[in-house]
């Protein structure tokens, strides 16, 4: 959380940067709430795995606290301050915890000042569900009072992202800006700076948007949650038992798992067939030959599959995309179509897949019709 002299954005991966003093606004101005609905979910199947653990606390305060921000805002406001790890802490901006808040504005929050430089372990901010029940209150302050600044000036900017300008840069950037969002030369704001809340306030609406839940064609009723991977990257070593070659630890263990979720291969059964390690001679970049990759075939090879194999085929891919943190998946292609962790789904699940002038997408196996491809990172 910004106080005078900061702008630090520490989970998003962007340099912090110390910018002139700004004024943070705190006082809490009556808005208009717009509640949520209350079936908004989020898919933090690409979020770390702490996340999960801790969306359904956020959600319970948002509620209580804040219920006109909503929960995918919010989820990933946290995520690229703090990649949800609750002990994050950044030594150059002096920013602890969840949000990122430095001790001057935890304290006015309500939190309890820490004294040290990093804060004790044992520190309020670090525990992550009281740094919710202090934080989400702080912010929904300053999102009711930036609306009630915008709906005054007739400023067009989205509430939403003035807050994000008020979070990293301080409020009087929004107050003191055009459009509520500064461009270089307003509010004290040179181009690194506007460029740098530019490119936050893109990342955060961009996952806020990609975690907004995607149902799935086809039931996941009955399937175990995988194991998730523990393990590190340390090269093609796992043998791989569709072939001579060898898989990375984490491709063999995502292979296990879905094994184990789906039984056997063999005719009738729901994974038919599958081959993971190969040259792939036409293709050298794909991550076959890297044992990182594995096709999981619910019908016969070079058939469109249809009826109960292509409900396989949806279930084997839905499974892989639920469970992709735990997996380390890096993208799964299927029936035409590609997802990733990383990009937000296109007129349905995923986006259309190019075939990256090599494949045929129009063939059975080059559109990916057959089989739905799994590559894994590392």
């Amino acid at each position: 959380m910004t106080s005078p002299g900061r702008l630090g954005i520490v989970g998003g991966g962007l340099v912090a940067l110390m910018l002139a003093p700004v004024l943070i606004v705190g006082l809490l101005i009556g808005g208009v709430a717009v509640t949520q609905p209350s079936e908004t979910k989020v898919d933090a199947s690409a979020l770390p795995a702490g996340a999960a653990r801790l969306i359904p606390e956020l959600e319970r305060v948002l509620g209580a606290r804040c219920p006109e921000l909503p929960l995918p805002f919010a989820v990933a406001h946290i995520n690229a301050e703090s990649s949800w790890n609750p002990h994050a802490y950044n030594p150059e901006g002096r920013a602890a915890g969840l949000y990122q808040f430095q001790e001057p504005t935890w304290t006015s929050a309500g939190g309890t000042s820490w004294g040290t430089a990093p804060p004790p372990a044992e520190a309020d901010v670090f525990d992550p569900v009281r740094h919710l029940e202090i934080a989400v209150p702080w912010l929904c302050a300053n999102l009711r009072t930036v609306r009630a600044h915008l709906a005054d000036s007739g400023k067009p900017v989205d509430p939403l992202d003035a807050l994000l300008v008020c979070h990293i840069a301080g409020c009087s950037r929004v107050t003191g800006s055009a459009s509520g969002i500064p461009t270089a030369g307003e509010a004290g704001c040179d181009s690194s700076c506007a460029q740098t809340i530019t490119s936050y306030i893109n990342r955060v609406r961009t996952q806020a948007e990609q975690l907004v839940a995607t149902p799935v064609p086809a039931a996941l009723d009955g399937l175990p949650a995988p194991a998730p991977f523990t393990g590190t990257s340390n090269g093609c070593t796992a043998p791989d038992p569709s072939s001579t070659g060898c898989l990375t630890p984490a491709t063999h263990h995502a292979l296990e798992q879905l094994l184990h979720a789906f039984g056997a291969p063999g005719a009738g059964a729901p994974i038919r067939s599958f081959t993971c390690w190969d040259t792939h001679a036409w293709n050298p970049s794909s991550d076959h030959p890297r044992g990182r990759a594995c096709d999981f075939f619910p019908s016969r090879a070079g058939v469109f599959p249809e009826g109960a194999e292509l409900a396989n085929g949806w279930r084997i891919a839905g499974w892989l995309r639920a469970h992709a943190a735990a997996l380390q998946v890096r993208y799964i292609i299927w029936q035409g179509r590609i997802w990733s962790p990383d990009s937000p789904d296109i007129d349905g699940w995923g986006r259309p897949y190019t075939g990256g002038g090599i494949y045929d997408i129009n063939d059975a196996t080059g559109g990916h019709y057959d089989h739905v491809h799994l590559s894994v990172r590392g």
